[in-house]
């Protein structure tokens, strides 16, 4: 299972998407527009999660696709 994060930038001025907790894959000034992508990249690649943390790194959000 493929496993997608996002998550806010070390100064939460912009949101990181993730691969595997590795790779950050693009960085967005909105939190929205970074979960709609880490989404779509988790629907192309089934079966997958996508994990969206706070600014503590908490996991405030858990899907899976």
């Amino acid at each position: 299972m493929k496993e997608y994060s996002v998550a806010p930038n070390k100064d939460v001025t912009g949101w990181i998407v993730k691969i595997e907790d590795v790779a950050p894959t693009d960085e967005y000034d909105a939190r929205d527009k970074a979960v709609e992508k880490a989404k779509e990249m988790a629907e192309q690649n089934k079966p997958s999660r996508v994990q969206i943390l706070d600014q503590n790194h908490e996991v405030e959000e858990e899907m899976k696709f």
